[in-house]
């Protein structure tokens, strides 16, 4: 009987079958014998990527080096003897959920997600650690210090003397980012799907490193903006005020996104408002368009210039198909077609608009009319214009050929085409977050409306796995709540929180930081929590699910605000520390189960999850069958036992049950004879099931 591994995939092996496709690294800039830049491939680097040590490459080329990338480049695809193991008590609505909560490093969590969830999530969004020049608290095992940094860099010969007279004093906290991030984003790139993406909020201090890491990890081909957001003046500042952040945006693959046609677009701000105003006066009136329209534009000018809905006044004429504006019918940056339309009154060709008709055919044109969404003004001495409707309807639409798709039972408003430019005071999600918890426990929160409202507009109404491996203060989940709650969509969401202790960074803030972080403390240790921010995390998904629940939501969403929490462990598997010939006869029964003391059968469990590639939020069922406890994974994927005696009866039980796979304690079976027999038992019944031990 096969056994399961039990630890997590070893990547390099899996890297050798598609190097192309799975190492966008190894594809730099060199010169061919005439010296023009052309593109070549590492083969140092892919070497490394192939590798189960460090491999030293001295050649020199186009690409962005530090000292540790090799070292981060076999860490990211070196396997570790890890698990993750169900914590219920911290859970919410553990048995339905389709979310995650991972508590640990985010560099074994990727790892550990790498055959469970390749290749299917569809956005990843983070915010990690901005480089502020101190110690980083995700150091890895292969951070370095500052001497071995100099060494490494030349800066210092091989008796402690310094080399170079004037050097960057802050170099070595650049490298140590680059460091850190540098895996952690090679593996988000694998569990991306081929239509996903990528966003990354960063500052100004490593915002160039972190494009170049960005365009190797994911290919330039793949970048699809970087928007700046704006979050408000510091009148403090000596020289200017730098009170934006940037957002990298990426794609697995920005050519698959072009090949199906994918557009981004979001409602126009202020347009649900003026619909359901729309709605109430049409209520009110019935056919009356005209008093209809007259009530709309009281209604426009009563509201306060801080609305939205202010700025599309436009909006104020009505016919059947409701709100609409006049648009221009010329030919978008001049030289368009010219042919007659003729006037319904005079008989006669209108006028042509100096940059020729919007439309490109005479017959394109003429539908345009009979949809009634052309308007022509009282003789043909003036060009007519064009309707463009608050809900476009049925044939109206910027682009030709996208004209005969029926309207869904959603209102579907007039949209627009989002800027690279946010702003939206940094105050605005201090005090939602202060509100919701009750007092003030983190100090920079991102806006989780803003990350709401651009998770919607790049999902562009997809379905699909959302994950934030930095979750610090759980913005991203409370957006993912918000977003599903408005839209409908069902987006599970997986996120990874280091359990940072707050006391330790309590010894090293200053100012305000230092007075949120002793009020964080109070506020874990009143609730009898542990002092760390991933308590924190959990505390705020909770609320913000609560009311986020509570609140107005779409008649089409899942309603699922909880999350299965699963803390980074060892192996559950026992460790080995000593050889066979040093084991007596007399010892033999000490080593025959391989488990680790205290840890559960639902622990082993997880493991066997990981292990075989399954989700980790898979329907669990726990069963007696036979007289023993049995675990049923979504209806037969996979049928697991872990009692330490398994008899013939119950082998034949589940082998009856057909599942897709069975698995067993190796040391439940007494003897060989008896393995072998279960075995048999289920060539027998159940040919296709995949049985394997532990």
């Amino acid at each position: 009987m096969e056994k399961l591994n039990m630890h997590s995939p070893d990547l390099v092996e899996r890297n050798i079958d598609a190097v192309a496709e799975l190492f966008p690294t190894v594809i730099t800039e060199g010169r061919d014998d005439d010296g023009n830049p052309t593109r070549t491939i590492d083969f140092d680097l892919l070497r490394q990527e192939l590798s189960d040590h460090v491999i030293e490459g001295p050649q020199e080329r186009y690409q962005l080096d530090w000292p540790g990338k090799r070292e981060a480049l076999f860490a990211a695809n070196s396997p570790i003897a890890k698990t993750l193991r169900p914590v219920r008590d911290d859970s919410v609505d553990f048995d339905t959920t389709q979310n995650l909560f991972i508590e640990g490093d985010n560099l074994d969590a990727l790892k550990l997600l790498q055959e469970s969830y390749l290749g299917k999530v569809k956005l990843i969004y983070i915010d990690p650690p901005y480089n502020t020049g101190s110690d980083l608290v995700y150091k890895d095992n292969f951070s370095e210090t500052k001497g071995e940094y100099e060494a490494k860099s030349g800066q210092v010969d091989e008796t402690g003397n310094r080399l170079v007279a004037n050097t960057e004093s802050n170099g070595r906290f650049h490298s140590d980012w680059l460091t850190m991030i540098y895996p952690r984003l090679k593996l988000a790139r694998r569990l991306l799907k081929d239509d996903g993406l990528i966003l990354i909020s960063i500052d100004d201090a490593e915002q160039p490193s972190l494009r170049r890491i960005a365009d190797e990890v994911f290919g330039e081909r793949n970048f699809v903006a970087q928007l700046t957001w704006e979050k408000g003046r510091k009148n403090d500042a000596k020289f200017f005020s730098v009170g934006h952040e940037y957002l990298l945006v990426y794609a697995k693959s920005k050519a698959l996104l072009r090949e199906r046609g994918t557009t981004w677009r979001e409602e126009k701000p202020g347009a649900r408002e003026i619909w359901d105003e729309y709605t109430r006066l049409r209520e009110l009136h019935g056919d009356e368009d005209a008093a209809i329209e007259r009530d709309l534009t009281q209604w426009f000018s009563a509201l306060p210039k801080s609305e939205p809905a202010k700025k599309w006044a436009r909006y104020r004429r009505i016919d059947s198909a409701g709100p609409w504006r006049d648009r221009d019918i010329s030919w978008p940056g001049g030289d368009g077609p010219q042919y007659d339309v003729v006037h319904p009154t005079t008989g006669l060709p209108c006028k042509v608009p100096e940059a020729g008709w919007r439309y490109s055919t005479s017959q394109e044109m003429q539908r345009q009319i009979k949809l009634g969404l052309v308007v022509f003004r009282e003789d043909h001495t003036e060009p007519p214009f064009r309707k463009a409707h608050l809900r476009p309807i049925a044939g109206e639409s910027e682009s030709e050929g996208e004209s005969d798709e029926e309207q869904s039972d959603d209102v579907e408003l007039a949209v627009q085409v989002r800027g690279s430019y946010l702003y939206k005071q940094s105050q605005a999600a201090v005090r939602h977050l202060r509100d919701l918890m009750g007092t003030k426990v983190f100090n920079n929160p991102k806006d989780h409306v803003e990350l709401s409202r651009l998770f919607e507009y790049v999902l562009n109404g997809a379905d699909g796995i959302v994950m934030d491996f930095f979750a610090g203060s759980g913005t991203t989940g409370e957006a993912v709540f918000d977003m599903c709650a408005r839209t409908g969509q069902h987006c599970p969401v997986i996120l990874v929180q280091l359990p940072e202790r707050l006391e330790e960074n309590l010894a090293s803030a200053k100012g305000a930081a230092k007075t949120t972080i002793a009020n964080a403390i109070k506020y874990l240790q009143k609730r009898q929590k542990p002092t760390n921010i991933s308590e924190l995390t959990k505390i705020r998904l909770q609320l913000s699910g609560e009311r986020a629940r509570s609140g107005k939501s779409h008649p089409k969403w899942t309603r699922d605000i909880g999350f299965r929490a699963l803390g980074i462990d060892t192996t559950n598997l026992a460790d080995v520390l000593r050889t066979p010939d040093e084991v007596g006869q007399s010892e033999i029964e000490l080593f025959t189960d391989s488990v680790k003391p205290g840890r559960t059968n639902e622990d082993l469990l997880f493991q066997v999850l990981l292990d075989w590639g399954l989700e980790l939020t898979m329907q669990i069922a726990v069963e007696q069958i036979a007289g023993h406890e049995v675990f049923v994974v979504e209806d037969g994927a996979l049928i697991a036992c872990f009692d330490t005696e398994v008899r013939s009866m119950l082998v034949r039980e589940i082998a009856s049950l057909e599942p897709l796979r069975a698995v067993f304690r190796d040391s439940s079976f007494a003897t060989d004879a008896d393995r072998i027999n279960a075995e048999q038992v289920f060539t027998e019944i159940s040919p296709s099931t995949d049985v394997k031990a532990i």
